[in-house]
Order: structure tokens, then C-alpha cells, then sequence
């Protein structure tokens, strides 16, 4: 077959799931950085499947820990034990922050993200004997698809028609995007003033029974914004004093994609819950909710269950994924083509008037796009523009905003130098394009 037929049959069977619709390539093989499409022509890969293929396309330790895995069992049910799910929990135990300690696991971002939530209302009405009516999230976040994931998602594409099934009891706060603040203030001058009001937006907004406050460390799908460093602490401290949770969202941020393992780390912050998927086993479906002792004590053993989460060989999978990310520190790779992509990308934005911000942490890169730098007028239209360009040059990268004018640039983080700098020199070319 090609791959006109490929997209003819997918655009016949499938219903469509992006709004801007497919690129005419049909993938069909990867290694590293790299993809190869069903005609034979590469592409560095600065999109990794929705920035989750974090040590790469099939890489040869993680092929092997599958290979193995599914000639011995795919599947049983939690009525039984099996090895790679203790010792993945184990292992996730062990490396992530603070008290977290007990782990849930799942198939996708967005069926963690609801059982999180489920475990922030639990805790309330056990510990605190009310019953967590609301949660607060981010406007302009991105939480899942799901329906309570949905509600907590703050941007209305998401929820148009649906009505009834998006939940009620979400408040949603101004976001810490320094580059639009929502209050036209400066940082550092504003002294953090999007954290501050939320202890107003708790008196006035809210029914004072808050079961948990949920944030992205970096937003992905609102793009790629990076709150400053004293935003977090603040917020947590405020929500703490009022008694709720605070629920971290890494299903992209997690797993080295910042340059750190988890993007919570560049805040000092400790979460209650800590949601997981994408980078935990590098785009192979299983995610997991994470938790302390004391809140995962206050579910029963029916309160929460899924099929195929602790899937014997999605664990292995996600357990040497971990295992080759730790030893070869690519979180710390990360952080060194990181700054390469941002100092190409700032010497870009001199050249193309397009560019509005440059903003991340390690391969978390995101470039606003917009028509006039001084009213910051959005340029979704030109986004598109780039992205197609990119892709018939060589280079595959995402789009994403609020106002769907930010290009996302997150490739594997064993990316290599050469191929970073290839990266960019297709930008600047696509740039010029348009």
C-alpha cells in the first residue's frame, strides 16, 4: 500500500481527533529522534507523540523488555500479583518527591487525572468529614478528555456541545502567563500577584470547601507556559491553608522532558498527588496516579480499579524505560539541548518579527507566534503555516496555545546536537517561507 491509500482508508474508518487536522504522512518506523513515513522520507521528530516519547523511538532496551514480557503473559486481573507491577511501583516510589509513596496505576493521563481527583474527595470526606465540592484548576490548562479531566481543562474547545456532561464544581483561576498577564502587570514587579489573588478568588469565588487545587508545572497543550519560580509555593501555601490538596500534574512534564525528572522539581514544592502517563514508558499506553500513605488509605479496594492499568507488559515497558532514562541522565541531556534550541530560537525571533515569545525548561520549548509584537495580536493561521513547511522540509513539531499560535518544539531527549541544530535551521528556513 502508500500512502495515499493509508489516509484515504484512515479518513473513511476513523473519526478525527485533532482539530487541525492529520499531516498527509503515514509513519511507519522510528529510531531515536528519527521517523521514517510509509514513502521512505525522514523527519526529525520534535513532536514525539504528543511530547511522550521521551528516550526515543524503539529504543533497543525497552523493544527487548516487550519481546520478553509478551512471551510470558499479557494479562491477568488484580485478583493476582505479578513482578513488573510491584516493581515498577516500587520504583516509581523511590523516585519521586516527598512523601509520595503509594501508586494507582491506569491506561491514560486522563483516567489518572479523574481517579486523582476521586482521591483529593475521598480524603475530605474521611480526614475532614465535608465533602471537597470543588477543585480549582488553571484557565488555559490542559487536563485531559475525559469528563471530570474535561470540566478541570480551561479552554472552551473542548467542552463545546457537551453541555450537561462536563462537570460542575470546578473553579477556574487566572493562569502565571507572564508573557499575557490577565492582570497587565510586570514580573517581577507584580510580586506574584496571580498566586496572591487566589486567596481572594477562594473568598469570593468559591463555596470554601476546596477538595484540591491541580496545576501543570509547565502547561503543554496551553502553551508551554512556565509560571515563575515563586508562583507554585505560593499558590500551594494558600490552598493548603484552606484545607485542600495540591494535585500535580506531570503527564507530560514528567520523566526528564524539563531537565528535571519532574517538572515539580524546579518549584521546591511537595504534591499531594502527582498524575503520570506519556513519558513513563515513553508513548506504550499506562499511567498511574501517585499518592502519600495517608490519602491512599482513605480508598477501598472498590473504589478505584482498571483493567489494564499494572498490564504486566506495559510495566515492563515503563520500567526499563526508567531504568535507561536514569543511567543515561537524559533529563540532564535534556537540559543541555535545551538551552542550544533556546539560544537558536532567541537568534531566530531577531530575524522573524513572527515571534513573539520564546519560553520553556529542558525540551519543553514553546514559540508564540504573533502578527504584532506590540498589541501581541495572536497568529494561529501562521502556526499552521510553519508547521506544514517544517514537515516538508523534514522536521515535525506541534502547535498549541490558547489561541492555537504556539509552536511546541519536544522531541526525544536523546536528541543529539547535530540533529537539534538541523532543527533549527528548518525553522529558520520555514520561517522565511511564509
Amino acid at each position: 500500500m502508500n500512502s495515499r491509500e493509508i489516509i484515504e482508508k484512515q479518513t473513511k474508518y476513523i473519526i478525527p481527533t485533532t482539530t487541525e487536522g492529520r499531516w498527509p504522512v503515514v509513519i511507519v518506523e522510528g529510531k531515536g529522534a528519527i521517523v521514517k513515513d510509509l514513502d521512505g522520507k525522514e523527519y526529525i521528530d520534535c513532536h514525539a507523540g504528543y511530547a511522550a516519547v521521551n528516550v526515543g523511538h524503539c529504543h533497543p532496551r525497552i523493544v527487548k523488555a516487550i519481546q520478553e514480557a509478551v512471551t510470558k503473559i499479557w494479562h491477568v486481573s488484580w485478583d493476582f500479583y505479578t513482578v513488573s507491577t510491584a516493581l515498577l511501583a516500587e520504583k516509581i516510589a523511590e523516585i519521586t518527591p516527598g512523601k509520595l509513596s503509594k501508586v494507582l496505576f491506569c491506561s491514560v493521563g486522563a483516567e489518572a487525572v479523574e481517579n486523582a481527583i476521586k482521591f483529593a474527595k475521598k480524603y475530605q470526606v474521611k480526614k475532614h468529614g465535608r465533602p471537597g465540592a470543588q477543585i480549582v484548576s488553571l484557565m488555559g490548562a490542559f487536563h485531559g478528555r475525559t469528563a471530570y479531566a474535561m470540566s478541570l481543562t480551561g479552554k472552551n474547545k473542548y467542552k463545546d456541545g457537551l453541555s450537561t456532561y462536563v462537570h460542575l464544581g470546578v473553579i477556574h483561576a487566572f493562569p502565571p502567563y507572564c508573557y499575557r498577564c490577565p492582570f497587565k502587570l510586570k514580573y517581577p514587579e507584580c510580586d506574584i500577584h496571580c498566586a496572591k489573588y487566589l486567596e481572594d478568588l477562594i473568598y469570593l469565588q468559591t463555596t470554601g470547601d476546596i477538595a484540591a487545587f491541580i496545576c501543570e508545572p509547565i502547561f503543554g497543550e496551553g502553551g508551554i507556559i512556565v509560571p515563575p519560580k515563586e508562583y507554585l509555593p505560593e499558590a500551594v501555601k494558600i490552598f493548603r491553608k484552606h484545607g485542600a490538596l495540591f494535585i500535580d500534574d506531570e503527564v507530560q512534564t514528567g520523566f526528564g522532558r524539563t531537565g528535571k525528572l519532574f517538572g515539580v522539581e524546579w518549584y521546591n514544592v511537595e504534591p499531594d498527588i502527582m498524575t503520570l502517563a506519556k513519558g513513563i514508558a515513553s508513548g506504550v499506553p499506562i499511567a498511574a496516579v501517585v499518592t502519600t500513605e495517608e490519602i491512599a488509605n482513605v480508598m477501598g479496594p472498590i473504589d478505584h480499579c482498571s483493567t489494564y492499568g499494572g498490564n504486566e507488559v506495559m510495566c515492563a515497558a515503563a520500567l526499563e524505560n526508567i531504568k535507561v532514562l536514569l543511567e543515561e541522565k537524559l533529563h540532564e541531556k535534556a537540559l543541555e539541548l535545551g538551552k542550544i534550541f533556546m539560544e537558536g530560537l532567541n537568534e531566530l525571533s531577531e530575524k522573524h518579527k513572527l515571534i513573539g515569545d520564546v519560553r520553556g525548561k529542558g525540551l519543553m520549548i514553546g514559540i508564540e507566534l504573533v502578527k504584532d509584537r506590540e498589541k501581541k495580536t495572536p497568529a494561529p493561521e501562521e502556526a499552521n503555516k510553519i508547521r506544514m513547511e517544517a514537515q516538508k522540509r523534514g522536521l515535525l513539531i506541534n502547535v498549541g496555545g490558547m489561541y492555537g499560535n504556539v509552536l511546541r518544539i519536544q522531541p526525544p531527549l536523546l536528541i543529539t546536537e547535530e540533529q537539534a541544530k538541523r532543527a533549527l535551521e528548518i525553522l529558520n528556513d520555514s520561517f522565511k517561507a511564509i
